[in-house]
């Protein structure tokens, strides 16, 4: 080859994870075989490059089969969409039978479909053009022998990659969850002052210490719109609500920060209880609007960072938000609209507050005026809601 085998197969990954932030997702053990994904969506969700030398067709069949049926379960134990892949062989030599017939069409297996080309001494220069245009990685074409420079591109490769996943694995643990666990305190003392007085589903006492009750709202008790948070009605409402606030909010508190995390979490909990203000009469209390708020401002994180949001929690993360919303729209006396003015509440409040080491004004601004608009057309539809009825 124009360039050693070894070489190449180091440059592709240097200039992939270098200047185009693909990110190295797996090496094998020899190194000779390299996972990548993109940092922004491609046409190919993974790559993968593979230093072997092929004798026979065969073996490139097997191997792109193997690869295949794997990829398609790790998608499946993950729940993520279709994986189209692209599998790189680098090879001294082509197979020696007809070994194209093996590549000519796209394996597919299951929802994973796997595109394959090998690159040998005869097409060196076309295959690396097509993979620049096709990945975006810009080769260049010099022949370099020195064992020293594929040493070189290999350790820069590796400490670009590992720096990079340093990076991201601080997006989720920035703060300690002080402010979770002082809600989560507060939340069970207040059933506890409930029962005591009466019961925690006894509607004098719930109105009394601060749920949400549209007349005293209209009146000017307007502190009804945040004491629901902290109010539960059952030990069974108390249980769900504990739990979800203990795993979620504290992901949401790791990520933003304890003062952040305060404002998303109040103002999620208020935007809950207003939603439920504009479109329910009935008296209702509860962290939801506030828990749902935290999956407001984790779904934030798929508008900046799309990529790593769908590599991470992202699939998983919108298949509990549908599942809730469904399970409250299917069972009665759930406050769905209190679920859906804290999840949009908290992506709202996350627009405004951000992640740590982000300052984007323009989306503080969006945030902040979708707010206010948030707000006020709840508050007067609300309002005129109470008259009619």
């Amino acid at each position: 080859m124009g360039i050693s085998g070894d070489n190449l197969f180091w440059k592709l990954t240097h200039e992939a994870v270098t200047r185009h932030n693909y990110q190295i997702i797996r090496l094998s053990e020899d190194e000779q075989e390299v996972l990548l994904g993109p940092y922004k969506n491609k046409k190919f969700q993974l790559v993968r490059f593979i230093r072997m030398d092929l004798d026979w067709g065969r073996e490139l069949y097997q191997d792109i089969e193997r690869t295949a049926g794997h990829i398609d379960r790790i998608r499946k134990q993950s729940w993520k969409r279709p994986i189209q892949l692209l599998n790189v062989y680098i090879s001294t030599y082509p197979p020696v039978d007809e070994w194209e017939v093996h590549i000519a069409k796209t394996h597919q297996e299951g929802q994973t479909a796997i595109k394959s080309i090998v690159v040998h001494k005869d097409n060196e220069a076309e295959m690396v053009l097509y993979l620049s245009k096709m990945l975006g990685v810009g080769l260049s074409l010099e022949k370099s022998l020195d064992p020293n420079d594929t040493v070189r591109l290999r350790s820069e490769a590796i400490i670009q990659s590992n720096r990079r996943v340093k990076e991201e694995s601080q997006i989720f643990n920035f703060g300690k969850p002080i402010f979770t666990y002082l809600f989560t305190v507060l939340q069970i003392l207040m059933f506890l002052f409930l029962e005591a007085a009466g019961g925690s589903q006894n509607t004098q006492v719930l109105i009394q210490f601060g749920a949400k009750y549209n007349p005293l709202i209209i009146n000017g008790e307007w502190w009804r719109f945040f004491t629901p948070i902290i109010l539960h009605i059952g030990m069974l409402h108390l249980l769900m609500n504990t739990l979800a606030l203990i795993y979620i909010g504290s992901a949401v508190e790791r990520m933003y920060g304890s003062v952040k995390f305060l404002f998303i979490y109040i103002f999620a909990g208020g935007s809950g209880t207003l939603a439920s203000f504009a479109i329910s009469a009935s008296i209702s209390a509860g962290a939801s609007g506030a828990i749902f708020g935290c999956f407001g401002a984790l779904l934030f994180l798929g508008l900046i960072k799309p990529n790593l949001f769908f590599r991470t929690i992202g699939s998983n993360l919108i298949f509990i938000i549908v599942l809730n919303l469904l399970f409250g729209f299917a069972v009665p006396n759930i406050d769905n609209a209190g679920h859906i003015g804290g999840l949009l509440g908290g992506f709202l409040a996350a627009l405004i507050v951000q992640l740590p080491k982000q300052n984007k004004w323009g989306l503080r601004l969006i945030g902040a005026f979708l707010s206010i608009l948030f707000i006020g057309a709840a508050y007067i539809y609300g309002v005129h809601f109470a008259r009619i009825f």
